[in-house]
């Protein structure tokens, strides 16, 4: 039995708080407000995000960040704009050698930093891992049968999540890949946004089907030049969180973007969604990285435009289909950049 601690009481903090419950650990659930903190204690229930689902009264809810103390494991779950924070209010109390397992996903909209980066900056001397995949919290709060994957620096880290997360519904494999993962658990999600305008818009599955294709080459071509190996975007932090994320009403991404599509404003759609869509941040991310490290990502850079200069998603589609001709495997998967 271990003592985890789960910094974050979203969807997935709490999904992750419920599974590692049922594995039979002792388990803090953390709150950034003391108001979140009451609702949930007196409810038992995360109304908001997991109508339904009864957290029990064994998992400890609190506030206090005090509450990092003692733990065997520290798991992050805020947004990945509040990672950084986080990081810097649970430094006071952490000690050397405290494993650090992040779920969030995005990139630092302000550094361009993956959310591994952040922590390893702000909390040096621990040891930083990462997991990701096809994983709505909807169905693992549910016990509906999910893999993910765990990547860390050393193979004894990602071995001990291995086994204090797995269960007969829960699956975890293992990775050395750290940027690999947690990057395309961030790009994919931009994908899903346009995926969500693509539905938006009435396109067909033809449109779609083209669009995630391609959307992993771009995820390839960035992780790559970041120092990521290519066969990672292959697994379930690649084309498996890809798929979920495209296709799935749970993505909050893809809904985000259908409300784009049907002529609703950034600002309207994110806020009729009324969950974080980290699409929006991560295309910002994406975009600055693959300008800086001189990768090709029209996918990207059209969402882009689309989000943040006004360019209709029409006038995307078009640009992106009439781009020069093109070797479809050319500089893809063997890309060096």
């Amino acid at each position: 039995m271990s003592n985890i601690c789960v910094l974050g009481s979203g969807s997935w903090g709490t999904a992750i708080a419920l599974l590692l419950k049922g594995n039979g650990h002792n388990i803090t659930l953390w709150s950034f407000t003391d108001e979140e903190c009451s609702e949930l204690s007196s409810a038992r229930e995360n109304k908001r995000c997991l109508p339904g689902i009864i957290i029990p009264e064994e998992i400890l809810i609190t506030s206090d960040i005090n509450c990092c103390k003692n733990q065997d494991i520290i798991v992050i779950a805020t947004p990945s704009h509040g990672v950084r924070g986080v990081a810097q209010r649970i430094k006071a109390v952490v000690p050397d050698g405290q494993i650090i397992l992040n779920i969030s996903k995005g990139i630092e909209e302000e550094t361009y930093l993956t959310i591994s980066q952040v922590l390893k900056e702000e909390l040096p001397n621990c040891k930083i891992a990462v997991m990701s995949g096809p994983s709505h919290a909807e169905e693992v709060s549910r016990g509906i049968p999910t893999t993910n994957v765990v990547a860390a620096d050393d193979t004894e880290t990602t071995m001990l999540i291995q086994e204090i997360f797995m269960n007969r519904n829960f699956r975890i494999y293992t990775n050395d890949d750290i940027i690999g993962v947690e990057l395309g658990g961030s790009v994919k999600n931009v994908i899903a946004l346009c995926c969500g305008i693509l539905d938006g818009l009435g396109c067909g599955d033809n449109t779609k089907a083209a669009l995630m294709t391609r959307g992993l080459v771009e995820m390839t071509r960035l992780g790559v030049a970041m120092g990521a190996k290519a066969e990672t975007f292959s697994g379930l932090s690649g084309i498996g969180d890809l798929i979920v994320t495209c296709t799935s009403m749970h993505s909050r991404n893809r809904r985000a973007g259908i409300l784009i599509g049907q002529g609703k404003s950034v600002d309207e759609a994110q806020k009729e969604v009324n969950m974080v869509v980290e699409g929006v941040r991560s295309c910002k991310a994406a975009k600055e990285l693959a300008d800086r490290l001189g990768v090709e990502m029209p996918i990207v850079s059209e969402a882009y435009d689309v989000l943040f200069h006004g360019k209709t998603p029409k006038q995307a589609i078009e640009n992106l289909m009439m781009r020069t001709k093109k070797h479809e495997t050319e500089q893809c998967f063997l890309n060096t950049i």
